[in-house]
């Protein structure tokens, strides 16, 4: 594998991060927008705005507006919305390398900001993050997202133009990792896996191929791939996510709204994820060494094999998940993993959850179809955590 090879740049303007020159500007038009006000009231509510302004305005630097502000604020979210943050497998990073780090999908705002916490806390380089431009409903949170180092996965284009937004985009990850010599976070899939049943795109790891020289396993090797399993206790969407199963039911051409989309990004800020815990898996560049003579799609196959068998292997599993496995089933095998309280407990929270949901004229069989979707949701990283082990011990 060769390391010391520059790769040519590009401009990047469109989609990467604003950098420190910009930064002031930026931060000036930011705190002038209604809508941000808005959402700062709303999540930090009885705020100084005034205060916060001037707070936000004196900040310099993409690093120090994530230590010193977006840190401080996932310390409060952390503290307000979940039972705890974990990590483990830090010894596999070293901050001396830069990574491209691979996360199953949980929570359209936090799962990157939770894997950066982490390493604020323990003083590690943060990342850079992909961000679907999806998302980016208003220009005030494309500024806000670009001052906090994410950088833009165009979802809008045509079919011709798809190709070279995805060439585009692999060459700045590529040059990121490279030549900046800058760690980035990108989730193995377009969206959440909505039913927890998590696993990687092929379309994920062909795209991070396209930048380099012909050969899709070295230009994979060069990006220090290296997957991370996110664990929430509970999902905050949960409930959302079965209305949305239940509506396209009715409905298959039911699509979401951009209103939809804010509504979950509000949710799952400020709902309760109960413990939140990350594990960082190794690197697997040594596992692509023997991959430099098939094609893309073998390698990418490859690629998404090791991702979710590394994932699934993470997952740390709570006494929900045994709950949920265990109801499904009709058994009781995982009797020991839970006590009745804990029991008691699941049962209640899934059946406040699913009264939530605001759909007309729910009739009994849909009522079970959505029982039985919220707990397929709980009881799927379970599965897939038994299924990835026995495959391990093959």
């Amino acid at each position: 594998m060769t390391t010391d090879t520059q790769l040519p740049v590009e401009n990047f303007d469109d989609i990467r991060p604003y950098d420190d020159h910009q930064f002031r500007e930026k931060i000036r038009k930011l705190v002038k927008e209604p809508g941000f006000e808005h959402a700062v009231r709303y999540v930090m509510p009885g705020v100084d705005y005034p205060a916060f302004v001037e707070n936000l305005v004196s900040v310099e630097s993409q690093e120090h507006f994530q230590k010193r502000v977006m840190g401080p604020f996932l310390e409060m979210l952390v503290a307000k919305t979940t039972d705890g943050l974990t990590v483990d497998g830090l010894d596999n990073y070293d901050p001396g390398k830069s990574y491209t780090f691979i996360t199953n999908h949980r929570d359209i705002v936090l799962d990157a900001s939770f894997l950066n916490l982490c390493f604020i806390r323990n003083n590690m380089p943060l990342t850079q993050v992909a961000i679907g431009n999806n998302l980016l409903i208003f220009d005030w949170i494309t500024d806000l997202v670009k001052l906090n180092r994410s950088f833009i996965v165009k979802r809008d284009t045509g079919v011709r133009e798809a190709l070279e937004a995805a060439r585009h985009l692999s060459a700045y990850i590529h040059h990121t990792v490279e030549n900046m010599h800058e760690s980035v976070w990108i989730a193995q899939r377009e969206g959440r896996a909505k039913d927890s049943n998590d696993r990687t795109q092929e379309s994920v790891v062909k795209m991070l191929a396209l930048a380099g020289g012909d050969d899709p396993g070295d230009n994979l090797e060069r990006l220090n791939i290296t997957p991370v399993a996110i664990s929430y206790e509970y999902d905050p969407n949960d409930y959302l996510k079965v209305r949305e199963f239940l509506l396209r039911r009715r409905n298959p051409d039911y699509h979401k709204t951009q209103r939809d989309d804010l509504f979950s990004m509000e949710t799952g800020l400020l709902g309760h994820k109960g413990r939140v815990h990350f594990r960082i898996g190794h690197c697997i560049s040594d596992e692509l060494a023997g991959a430099h003579v098939e094609s893309r799609s073998q390698v990418a196959r490859k690629v998404c094999d090791i991702l979710d068998r590394s994932i699934h292997c993470g997952y740390c599993i709570f006494p929900c998940n045994y709950i949920a496995f265990d109801r499904l089933e009709g058994t009781a095998r995982y009797a020991e993993k839970y006590t009745g309280a804990d029991q008691r407990r699941f049962n209640s929270y899934i059946e406040d959850q699913l009264a939530k949901v605001d759909v007309e004229n729910i009739s009994e069989e849909e009522r079970g179809f959505m029982l039985e979707t919220m707990l397929q949701m709980y009881a799927n990283p379970l599965r897939n955590q038994l299924m990835a082990k026995e495959c391990t011990l093959r």
